[in-house]
């Protein structure tokens, strides 16, 4: 059961890398997050949903263009945190992000994210 709750909350958290438009982005990190998340990303610690806002809005405007995040592993909960991977790719085969994100829940929304991602790679074609 906490399993299913965490996927729904990461699943859609993973939503607001793919919204339709930047506006639908605070509205899906709002669904998945408390107010008061605790983000551990590439550069660092910061706090609050307009923190993450700020990075998934970075991520979602790549040079390359707007990319697809995905979930590409099962979610894995052995207690209150849960990790997953990922991978992030721009369209036309450019860049190629991956990673694994480490989360912990509270309230059924996710509190704290950390996020370890890997080396920048060209798609498999």
């Amino acid at each position: 059961m906490q399993e299913e709750i965490a996927r729904s909350a990461i699943d859609t958290f993973i939503s607001a890398f793919n919204a339709s438009d930047d506006s639908y982005v605070t509205a899906l990190l709002s669904q998945a997050l408390t107010s008061d998340v605790v983000f551990w990303g590439p550069l660092g610690r910061s706090e609050g949903i307009a923190a993450v806002e700020r990075f998934v809005l970075d991520i979602r405007r790549h040079p390359a263009g707007t990319g697809t995040m995905v979930r590409c592993s099962a979610v894995d909960m052995p207690d209150e945190w849960a990790r997953y991977q990922w991978v992030f790719t721009t369209p036309d085969g450019g860049p190629r992000l991956a990673g694994t994100d480490v989360v912990h829940l509270r309230r059924s929304l996710i509190d704290q994210v950390i996020v370890f991602a890997g080396e920048i790679k060209p798609s498999a074609s």
